[in-house]
């Protein structure tokens, strides 16, 4: 079991350097890709994708309105007069120009899940359609930000690193931490291996790789500056270990809620996309949020 998760992670940080050296329409289509899967596994996991076709009216309605979101995203980033960066005197109308493009899609998404709930009652249950239009919000939306940051920022191709750093590398760091010296268990119900101290590590670890990470690409590999120092850097860093750490753990307290042990078997050794990428998903909008803060 070790090696085959040691090896799918292998190819999994091989694909995500790709796919985000890539960028452009290929990093769309990816992220596309991973969020109709992940949505897939949650009708499953929450009860909208039910194993009766006439029952799969929302998870149609959710895979459809995830490949048009995905299209919206990408043109409303590419078509747009450029992305964010500190030497633009608009990049204040940059940044809200992206907000007002999330909100229409999320909006939009919401009122054609309204449309589906009347014109099928009583087809779909209410909490039913609750399910569907968290599940759509929680993965595909959140993952966008992953497009949203390499794409809309100025760098983007550098900071978007940032949501790795403080979702994979925190991880790696807490485990680290909590193998040598953890003792006191943070949420014994929801995942006992995890202590408060790998936690404090990992949190830690988050923001001496991101300070790290600030200073090296400046120094030796970026033709200009990030525009954010290494201290602001380490709190972003810190900031958004912590909240990967609560993405992760609500991902299990889901899975304790509704009896199951993976939500997928897509890859080896760590179950489904909403297995490997649940810190991920709720990381990557903070750290849009922290840039967007920073960088104007």
């Amino acid at each position: 079991m070790f090696w085959t998760r040691l090896g799918s992670g292998i190819i999994l940080v091989i694909l995500a350097v790709f796919f985000i050296l890539t960028g452009g329409p290929v990093l769309d289509a990816a992220l596309c890709l991973i969020s109709l899967v992940a949505y897939r596994e949650l009708g499953r996991a929450l009860g909208f994708g039910a194993k009766d076709k006439e029952k799969h009216a929302l998870l149609y309605t959710g895979t459809a309105l995830t490949i048009l979101y995905y299209i919206w995203i990408y043109l409303s980033v590419i078509l747009y007069s450029g992305p964010l960066s500190s030497a633009q005197t608009d990049q204040f109308c940059t940044a809200a120009y992206l907000y007002r493009a999330l909100a229409f899609g999320v909006v939009a998404a919401f009122i054609v899940f309204l449309f589906v709930y009347v014109f099928r009652f009583p087809g779909e249950h209410g909490r039913e359609v609750m399910a569907a239009c968290f599940s759509f919000l929680y993965a595909p939306v959140m993952l966008s930000f992953l497009f949203l940051i390499r794409e809309g920022f100025h760098m983007g191709n550098y900071l978007v690193w940032f949501v790795f750093l403080c979702s994979w590398g925190s991880d790696t760091c807490a485990y680290a931490v909590g193998v040598l010296i953890g003792k006191h268990k943070m949420t014994p119900k929801l995942s006992p291996k995890k202590s408060i101290e790998g936690a404090v590590g990992g949190i830690a670890g988050a923001a001496l790789l991101c300070a790290l990470y600030v200073y090296l690409v400046e120094r030796y590999a970026a033709a200009e500056v990030f525009g954010i120092s290494p201290g602001a850097a380490a709190v972003l860093g810190a900031a958004g270990a912590l909240v990967s750490m609560v993405g992760d753990l609500a991902a299990s307290a889901f899975k304790r809620d509704y009896g199951i042990k993976d939500y997928g078997k897509l890859i080896p050794g760590h179950g489904g996309i909403m297995d490997r990428f649940d810190s991920v998903i709720v990381t990557a909008p903070l750290i849009f949020i922290g840039l967007s803060f920073l960088l104007i």
